[in-house]
């Protein structure tokens, strides 16, 4: 697989583990190391063990509910051991019927580095926009 290919696949794993509430494809994902600087709740999860943590947490509270991932301005510079990905990474909140009723939009960045054939995430940054007058955070562009 060519850099840009096997970036393309980690986009589509992504989607898939999140889509079938699938935590231990989804960690596969990242190197044991990784640090992720998440929109929700905690400041920094240092290492994938804290980040499993956070990823139980976000699954178990979903139920019955899907989640639809797409990623929107994809850009990326890939080097030989090293790569860069950012995005907007939109989740829906999807019904039974695997309908659309509801969504948030994040700024998601991704620091990855070539581990064997494949690509593990080293750090992952998501973060939202915040309204100057009202001080909420903005998950919609």
């Amino acid at each position: 697989m060519t850099g840009q290919t096997s970036i393309d696949h980690v986009l589509a794993a992504y989607t898939a583990a999140v889509l079938d509430q699938d935590a231990e494809a989804l960690l596969a994902l990242y190197d044991d190391d990784v640090r992720v600087f998440d929109l929700w709740s905690e400041w920094t999860y240092e290492g994938k063990e804290a980040w499993r943590g956070a990823i139980g947490e976000w699954f178990g509270s979903l139920g019955e509910q899907k989640v639809g991932v797409g990623f929107d301005d994809v850009r990326s510079s890939v080097a030989d051991d090293l790569a860069s990905v950012h995005a907007i990474i939109t989740y829906r909140e999807l019904d039974a019927a695997g309908n659309e009723v509801g969504s948030m939009q994040n700024r998601l960045t991704w620091v990855l580095q070539r581990r064997g054939d494949g690509w593990l995430i080293v750090h992952e940054h998501t973060s939202a926009p915040i309204d100057g007058e009202t001080s909420k955070v903005i998950l919609r562009r």
